[in-house]
């Protein structure tokens, strides 16, 4: 059986915390894939020490030369995608060609982040006093954790990993404890590219046990986290104590607006592919479709007819359509929201349990599931599922559409299905959302552009793109004086 270890100071470690936890295939639970040996606090405080004693010779390496492991670490991901997908779909479940995806998706970022390092520049600003100039340098914060989430084990890592280490930073890795066996192959990856020993560090262990000390630790002097908005509010809490920089993608409640004048085709199939694509499991996924009311009889049965036609198995198969929950704890918190649908008399047109037959029993799998008559004040309709799970409101007017919409706490993606100008432009400037999609679906990100959102969905930077290296530096300016001379007056 394969043993996950954490990885400090360049050597795999075995922890004295005598604790394990299985890695389970959520398609058939049966294959125990391996076991991960969780570090312990004091394992934890020495990859912290590890990154720290590292950084000085980290930072003072010319950024071009930090682009050059990194497009190494592009190539050896190009090599090993394959790999790396299938493994991906065994340990978290997605489709293999959702895996495939999602390498590619973050070796994109990577090699992005590798070209960073030679645009790392600065602004040279005219000052007010004679044979006087400013200007501005970007200097990286020191040691940085970086906490990931399990449902996008291998994009969500590098989209941190890369801008940490493109700015001079040196890393503790934190890692889901469901999705060991991604976090230790990226570690061999970025290794391999020429990483130096003790500059980036993988601890696998608890939130409540590594992430509390990676939390409260000095030599911590940012972290970037993704994963639920109730643990990034409490660590953001946490950490705020400290002063320190902090960066969360949360949750998110995302809304598709569906008109009257839109192609209803395109509507049903692209809201059925954020709703139900990855099994629901992504923040950006499209959980609130608002339709209007004159084309919501259609809309509703054309949606549950393709909700029904998704075929359903383990991920590695090709003909799957939709992949199990990650573990036993997601599956049942998706039956217990669905059950809270029908408490709160939310109609259940299709789905609504969990999925058995055809080898189905022996993995955490839930039908597709369509609501309608969903109302604001419904649970079903304020917090966030994880899950193969859509709510179809019904509305009559645009204006009525907008409100429920923006009636959330979450801020993160949107969509609006129109072909009315005057509609989609009001749309774009009044949705409460850090991106919005027009005429597809509320997921989807591409490397270079920026990816975030707002209320509580996301605090601190945008994470890729022009802002991706934002984060993980601090701004220096530098003032330069050429009198030679006593300055007559200083306003600060």
């Amino acid at each position: 059986m394969t043993i996950y270890r954490s990885y400090i100071a360049g050597k795999w470690i075995e922890s004295t915390s005598g604790k394990r936890v299985p890695n389970i295939n959520p398609a058939d639970t049966r294959d125990i894939i391996g076991e991960t040996e969780q570090a312990t606090r004091e394992e934890t405080r020495q990859a912290i020490e590890a990154a720290y004693a590292a950084f000085g010779d980290w930072k003072r390496t010319p950024a071009p030369a930090r682009g050059r492991i990194l497009m190494r670490a592009v190539r050896l991901l190009e090599d090993n995608k394959e790999e790396l997908a299938q493994l991906l779909t065994r340990e978290e479940g997605k489709t293999i060609s959702e895996a495939r995806g999602e390498v590619t998706r973050g070796t994109n970022v990577v090699e992005y982040c590798a070209g960073e390092t030679r645009r790392n520049s600065g602004e040279t600003l005219a000052s007010e006093l004679p044979a006087n100039f400013a200007y501005t340098i970007r200097q990286p914060h020191g040691v940085v954790g970086l906490i990931t989430p399990w449902n996008f084990p291998i994009a969500i890592p590098l989209w941190k990993i890369a801008p940490a280490l493109a700015a001079g930073n040196t890393i503790v890795f934190k890692p889901a404890t469901n999705t060991p066996s991604t976090a230790v192959r990226l570690m061999e990856i970025f290794t391999e590219a020429g990483v130096p020993p003790g500059v980036m560090n993988l601890v696998l262990g608890s939130g409540s046990e590594a992430g509390d000390v990676i939390a409260d630790h000095p030599a911590v002097r940012a972290i970037s986290f993704t994963g639920s908005t109730e643990v990034g509010l409490k660590l953001y809490e946490q950490i705020a104590r400290r002063g320190i920089p902090f960066q969360a993608e949360m949750g998110g409640k995302n809304p598709v607006v569906i008109l009257e004048d839109c192609d209803i085709d395109l509507a049903v199939e692209h809201t059925a592919s954020g709703a139900f694509g990855s099994t629901g499991q992504r923040c950006t996924a499209g959980s609130r479709a608002i339709v209007a009311s004159s084309i919501a009889d259609e809309f509703v049965e054309k949606i549950v007819k393709r909700a029904q036609s998704y075929r359903l198995g383990p991920g590695s198969a090709e003909s799957t359509d939709i992949g199990p929950s990650v573990d036993e704890h997601q599956l049942n918190t998706v039956l217990k929201y669905i059950a809270y649908g029908q408490e709160d008399g939310a109609k259940l047109l299709c789905g609504g349990h969990r999925a058995s037959g055809d080898g189905l029993e022996n993995g955490y799998f839930v039908d597709p599931t369509v609501f309608d008559n969903v109302t604001p004040d419904m649970r079903i309709a304020r917090e966030e599922i994880f899950g193969p799970v859509l709510g179809v409101f019904r509305v009559d007017s645009f204006d009525e559409a907008i409100r429920l919409a923006n009636d959330t706490e979450y801020g993160l993606s949107s969509s609006i299905f129109s072909n009315d100008y005057n509609n989609v432009t009001r749309f774009v400037e009044e949705i409460e959302s850090g991106m919005t999609h027009i005429n597809s679906p509320t997921t989807g990100g591409e490397a270079h552009i920026p990816f975030g959102g707002i209320k509580a969905s996301g605090i601190g930077p945008r994470e890729q793109g022009s802002t991706s290296l934002d984060f993980y530096s601090e701004l220096k300016v530098v003032y330069v004086d050429a009198t030679g001379k006593k300055r007559e007056s200083n306003i600060y």
